[in-house]
């Protein structure tokens, strides 16, 4: 029962002191704000989804993101061109001038390659070249040989000489006789590429040499030395291997796809990576018959003067050829974008926007590319600053889809905000205008007075 008399206070220690008291008033608050969020946010959500139309329901948030096929149209000022970069460029139809490069490597010709070989057994007395890469000019001496042939038909040569002095008053057929026994003896040395000089000087003088001297038919650098001095040599073996390297071949291996455009007497342009800046010019001079089934690459060949002897066999090379192509539609590369899926260019219709669309690309050059299908002749792309052409129509249509996912439609008005339901009896604002206060802030005011 209750009691009058005064109040007695609690002591600070109390638990149901007037602290106490003040907090334990607060907690009804908090739940009830509690309950009153979480109906709001529920009712919200209803509200969304009651407004989204199934197909958006099924897709969940797949439509916020726009095909791949549903670029929107561009619309941009002159001015706004101008500013990023935007050029046009028109659809050509003509031959297209494609380059085909590949590499290369300088090697002998071997028209001018000679092997110099001893024709008759014997020892060679003395080298006069004795390293490879010495230079050599025709008719300077390559080697001595000592061959008891060469002493035997020197012998002959001399007999058939004193033979035909002899019988110089005799009948005819005795001088004939005796001159046609001098001239084989002449041929045989001859034959064995004895020198013409040293052969007459063997006759004045008329004197057996031990030696002869064998002496270059051809000029150029000795690029093999197969014998020592001294060695004893037998006939048909090979002494040295002269190159001429005047002229030299360049080498090449050509794709099977581009052998349409190669043709004999085609110029092509050279480069040498050991001689930067300097260019050579040349001709295709031989097609092989053969592929090589491996690389399916054809070899041809090119000659190039090399009058300072600057190219030598074995330097890598690159070459270039221009080829023309049967008249076709193109545009600029620069024109193209590539998504990784597919190609795009930007058409630019009558009424300036700027349409994104599908094309087929064919050859490509350095600077114009072919257009198998998607464009036609009177048709004017974008050349330039495409990348920010498809971000832009990117854009549009990602905002675009995004309208269709619920509480993000930009071009109608927001939908009516939802009731928000009573909890505890109490009426509150829509949950979408309502403002929310900390408990603090709301009960800052109130208090409990002491002794209730």
């Amino acid at each position: 029962m209750p009691q009058n008399g005064p109040s007695i206070p609690a002591p600070d220690g109390s638990p149901f002191g007037p602290s106490r008291r003040r907090r334990l008033g607060r907690l009804p608050a908090l739940l009830g704000f509690g309950l009153l969020l979480a109906a709001a946010v529920v009712a919200v959500r209803l509200a969304g989804r009651r407004a989204e139309p199934p197909a958006a329901a099924s897709e969940h948030n797949h439509a916020a993101a726009p095909a791949a096929d549903s670029a929107m149209p561009v619309k941009l000022s002159e001015e706004q061109a101008r500013r990023i970069g935007v050029t046009y460029a028109p659809v050509r139809r003509g031959p297209l001038g494609r380059v085909v490069r590949t590499v290369a490597v300088v090697s002998y010709d071997e028209t001018r390659l000679k092997s110099v070989t001893a024709r008759v057994d014997g020892w060679v007395e003395r080298l006069y070249l004795d390293f490879t890469g010495q230079a050599v000019r025709v008719g300077d001496p390559l080697f001595s040989l000592y061959s008891p042939m060469l002493v035997s038909a020197q012998q002959e040569l001399l007999l058939a000489k004193r033979l035909r002095a002899s019988v110089a008053g005799g009948s005819e057929d005795a001088v004939r006789g005796a001159e046609e026994l001098l001239e084989s003896a002449r041929r045989r040395l001859l034959y064995w590429e004895v020198p013409a000089a040293d052969v007459g000087q063997i006759e004045a003088s008329g004197e057996i040499r031990k030696a002869l001297t064998f002496r270059s038919p051809v000029r150029g650098v000795v690029i093999e030395k197969s014998v020592l001095g001294g060695q004893r040599i037998m006939a048909g073996e090979t002494v040295y291997r002269i190159a001429d390297l005047s002229t030299v071949w360049l080498e090449g291996e050509i794709f099977e796809r581009d052998l349409s455009a190669v043709r004999l007497g085609l110029q092509v342009v050279a480069e040498f990576p050991a001689l930067p800046g300097e260019p050579r010019t040349g001709r295709i001079t031989y097609i092989y018959p053969t592929l090589n089934p491996d690389t399916r690459t054809a070899r041809v060949r090119i000659e190039l003067a090399n009058p300072r002897l600057e190219l030598k066999p074995g330097m890598y090379s690159t070459f270039r050829f221009s080829a023309l192509t049967e008249p076709v539609l193109s545009v600029p590369r620069s024109a193209i974008l590539s998504t990784g899926k597919r190609d795009l260019v930007f058409v630019r219709l009558p009424d300036g926007m700027l349409l994104a669309r599908d094309v087929t690309l064919g050859l490509a050059t350095d600077e114009r590319i072919e257009i198998l299908s998607g464009l036609a002749i009177g048709d004017t792309v974008v050349a330039s600053a495409t990348f920010l052409l498809d971000a832009e129509s990117n854009l549009a249509t990602l905002l675009g889809g995004m309208g269709n996912m619920p509480g993000m439609d930009i071009s109608a008005p927001p939908p009516p905000a939802a009731k928000t339901p009573d909890v505890g009896g109490s009426k509150r604002p829509p949950a979408d205008t309502m403002k929310m206060k900390m408990p603090e802030d709301e009960h800052a005011g109130h208090k409990i007075p002491e002794g209730d």
